[in-house]
């Protein structure tokens, strides 16, 4: 199993990459090539090409645009993964947009970058989206979590699927929407590695979502203050 997510020069990253504009594709790819375990393997400029080639060249991760003439990489994300569960999808995007951030991670993106990233940080991020890992761009992230927080229409103080988690099962959500790793809940709560994946394992079930990430945004719902209780006369 461990081998699934391990590249090296003899069997690279094999990337996918959809965006319309030649000048970023060509721009990537070069950045991306010149990388010894990291392979562009082909890329599309629609969504309708993105969803022909993209199961056919069967890559490790996708790089995907979020706006696109005749779609958005959003839906190419959903279809690709439903198709390949084990692709990686990392979205790119030229602006800050807070739903398409949200809508991503609910299609199971592992990942959401802006076109001003560095060179070096979007091949890192391939990286660790490639190696089974969440990436998301820290600060849209963090705005995102504050956007659910002000608006109690978005996100109400708890839903019933959060409510219905055990202390252990909220403590760890908290931790997961801290972007912390399994080892790294473990030794804060003093539990074996096993323990905690167990218990993400039944919160994931309980909140009815697939990814961690996905909890993660969920956890920030956790984290407000009862509103609701407060203004009930």
């Amino acid at each position: 199993m461990a081998e699934a997510h391990t590249f090296s020069e003899q069997h690279p990253i094999r990337v996918f990459l959809l965006d319309d504009h030649e000048v970023v594709r060509r721009g990537i790819t070069d950045l991306l090539d010149a990388e010894p375990d990291i392979s562009v393997v082909g890329d599309a400029d629609t969504v309708e090409h993105a969803l022909v080639r993209g199961p056919a060249l069967r890559p490790d991760v996708a790089v995907l645009d979020v706006r696109l003439p005749d779609g958005d990489g959003i839906t190419v994300c959903r279809e690709l993964r439903s198709r390949m569960p084990e692709l990686a999808c990392l979205m790119l995007t030229s602006f800050d947009d807070e739903d398409a951030l949200l809508d991503a991670i609910m299609a199971g993106a592992a990942g959401y970058v802006l076109k001003q990233i560095k060179g070096s940080d979007l091949i890192s991020a391939v990286r660790t989206v490639a190696s089974g890992q969440s990436m998301l761009d820290p600060a849209t992230t963090a705005r995102l979590m504050r956007s659910l927080r002000a608006d109690p229409a978005e996100a109400p103080a708890v839903s019933p699927e959060l409510a219905s988690l055990s202390p252990r099962e909220r403590d760890i959500l908290t931790l997961i929407g801290d972007g912390l790793t399994n080892r790294e809940i473990g030794k804060k709560l003093y539990l074996s590695e096993k323990t905690v994946k167990n218990h993400i394992s039944r919160l994931l079930a309980k909140l009815g979502v697939q990814r961690r990430v996905q909890a993660a945004v969920l956890a920030s719902q956790l984290e407000q203050p009862d509103s609701g209780e407060r203004s009930a006369h």
